[in-house]
């Protein structure tokens, strides 16, 4: 399963407007900052357990050096204090170095030793955060990013199949990842921050309580103006979604070698790139416009903290011409003050990223909070083993749909039988097997197997039982070997079992003729990958069918559309001997491939409108005779 990929955003061409389910953004008023910033620590507690359960040491570590970083900067301060007055006081008296150092100078001295060790200690305390921080940074994006696909293997197929959740996918890999140690670091930041305000507060209170409340709200205007605009920054985030999953889509499509062949034969790059810059151009005008507003209001906002500042300078150096202070206090409380301002904005800027990072944060729990039904099946067998698969007035609308995909569908098939599904495209026969593995749920009627309701049965189990080849199954880039072993994961290394499948999907003389044989690397992506026609490759996929040895059902649906007419017939010829004792079903559109089944069934516009064996549905001459006649015509 490939997370990210999808069905594409609605296209973007060049000058379109913008699509009407993403309005843009509106700007954030004064009541929306404050109802959102009142969960400011909506997922804080979340983000600060999954960082912990990460690493406990490294979580441990990163509390401790953030206390003590936060700690330092005021204690060098009053050194420095002690330091300049120690300087002062000993300047003042006689001296004579004949007579060695002075108490005085002795002081000194160790006073610088004291404040060296502790410039040591603080540049050790913030090289061990930002150790401690990249390490834990790694192992975050790992466990976040396991979350993501981890949850993804619970999804239904629904979930898939609708746009709205490819956005909250989008979303949630984009920035989320990175946002659980990002809310944590500047929850550290603030206790840090918090810690030295609280010691830089106990000094400056000696000057003055007033010069501590100064501190505190010269910050403020700066702080409101920083978390508006990150409301509207996730705003913007948000809306842009499914353009932002269309730009990669088209990055896909441009840089893939499957879409290669199509895009340089008819000459879809520039079309295509024009439109992947069309999008890069409304995003970054709404990143533009933001950015501009953001840091326009920043500075003009910053600017009040700077003449506060400058305004306490002035204050302090009057204090000390008048003799209030000395000249060491006043140096430790300009100090103070500078790094006390830096320190409010810090906290302050810490407490608006942890309100952006919680909104970030949303897209994540948004996404892992995903409610997915909860299995309540746990039979592993049925009442009525011989009885097969029966279809009880099954009908189904695919979600968001219009139109049933099926209607009123009655259907019996006994072990040692053999199906064939015929109708146009879109008739529903895809449909039907999606019902038949419960990739979906009927809307009405039943589904059941040896008697037993779908719905009733164990989903491991019931899976066990069906093996299943679609036409657009999966061509994953591995070896050979495991290409084939996929189709059971229980014995997906199982170098005998490779063997014994690729026997039964006709797949082993051509895996014999590859440099490696089973071991041969499959696909473009990686080194020495080999690329496989299109029949081969379908040879693969039937020889993953036959990797589920118990499955006691096996369905074809359409797998061998690469292969020619001759080379289908004999596929299915010998599908159908391995499958004597199974129920077999298939799906083609050749009709001298469906005229082998012991029954057929046509569909149409989502009912059954025929049924019979070959012979019984031409003497019928109806809607299947007039196909079959079409197409052998055809070959005359």
């Amino acid at each position: 399963m490939r997370i990210g990929a999808g069905p594409p955003a609605a296209p973007a061409t060049p000058g379109s407007p913008l699509p009407p389910h993403a309005p843009p953004p509106t700007p954030a008023t004064a009541d929306d900052v404050q109802r959102s910033f009142a969960g400011v620590f909506r997922f804080s507690g979340r983000a600060l357990a999954l960082v912990w359960s990460t690493s406990h040491g490294l979580t441990l570590a990163l509390g401790l050096l953030t206390l003590a970083a936060g700690l330092l900067p005021a204690a060098m301060a009053w050194v420095g204090a002690l330091i300049v007055d120690a300087v002062v006081a000993a300047s003042q008296l006689p001296l004579d170095f004949a007579d060695g150092l002075t108490p005085g100078m002795v002081r000194i001295l160790q006073l610088i030793a004291l404040e060296a060790g502790l410039v040591v200690a603080l540049a050790a305390a913030q090289r061990g955060l930002s150790l401690a921080q990249s390490l834990l940074r790694a192992q975050l994006g790992q466990r976040v990013n396991v979350m993501i696909l981890d949850k993804a293997l619970t999804l239904q197929l629904s979930h898939f199949e609708d746009a709205e959740f490819y956005d909250k996918l989008t979303r949630a890999r984009r920035e989320a990842s990175s946002r659980p140690l990002s809310l944590v670091t500047r929850t550290f930041g603030l206790i840090q921050n918090a810690v030295s305000l609280v010691s830089y507060g106990v000094l400056l209170a000696q000057f003055s309580p007033w010069a501590v409340l100064v501190l505190v709200l010269a910050g403020l205007p700066a702080f409101l103006a920083e978390t508006r605009f990150s409301g509207d920054a996730f705003r913007l985030f948000r809306w842009r979604s499914p353009e932002t999953r269309m730009q990669m889509y088209l990055e896909t499509v441009l840089a893939r070698e499957d879409h290669a062949k199509e895009v340089q034969l008819y000459g879809l790059g520039p079309l295509l790139l024009d439109r992947y810059r069309a999008i890069f151009g409304r995003l970054y005008g709404e990143d533009r416009r933001l950015a501009i507003r953001r840091d326009g209001w920043g500075f003009a906002l910053g600017l009040i903290g700077t003449a506060t500042l400058y305004g306490a300078y002035a204050w302090i150096a009057l204090a000390t011409v008048a003799a209030r202070i000395t000249l060491g206090q006043m140096t430790m409380y300009l100090m103070l003050f500078r790094q006390g301002q830096s320190a409010v904005s810090a906290s302050l800027s810490a407490i608006g990223g942890m309100y952006e990072d919680n909104l970030y944060l949303s897209t994540l729990y948004e996404y892992l909070d995903t409610p997915v039904a909860a299995a309540v099946g746990n039979a592993v067998t049925g009442p009525d083993p011989g009885d097969g698969i029966r279809f009880e007035a099954v009908s189904f609308t695919y979600p968001g749909g219009d139109e049933p995909a099926l209607r009123d569908i009655d259907l019996h098939v006994r072990p040692g039988r053999s199906l064939a599904l015929v109708g146009e495209n879109g008739s529903g026969k895809t449909t039907l097997i999606k019902l038949l593995t419960r990739l979906y749920d009927p809307d009405a009627g039943r589904v059941l197997l040896d008697g037993r309701d779908l719905r009733e049965w164990d989903e491991a189990t019931l899976r066990q039982r069906v093996g299943v080849i679609f036409q657009d199954f999966a061509r994953y880039q591995m070896r050979v070997g495991e290409n084939i072993g996929a189709g059971d994961v229980g014995h997906f290394g199982d170098r005998g079992r490779w063997q014994v499948a690729a026997d039964q999907g006709m797949a082993t003389p051509f895996i014999d003729a590859l440099p490696n044989g089973f071991e041969t690397q499959l696909g473009k992506w990686f080194r020495e990958g080999r690329e496989l026609s299109g029949g081969q490759w379908q040879k693969i996929a039937l020889a993953r069918a036959f990797m589920r040895s118990r499955a006691d059902i096996l369905v074809l649906d359409e797998p061998t559309a690469a292969m020619d007419a001759a080379a289908e017939a004999a596929i299915f010829a010998h599908f159908r001997e391995l499958t004597r004792e199974r129920i077999a079903i298939l799906i083609s559109h050749r009709f001298s491939t469906v005229r082998m089944a012991d029954e057929i069934v046509v569909i149409e516009q989502g009912r059954i409108i025929e049924r019979g064996d070959h012979d019984a549905l031409m003497a019928r001459d109806g809607h299947y005779a007039h196909l079959f006649s079409l197409q052998a015509r055809g070959y005359r």
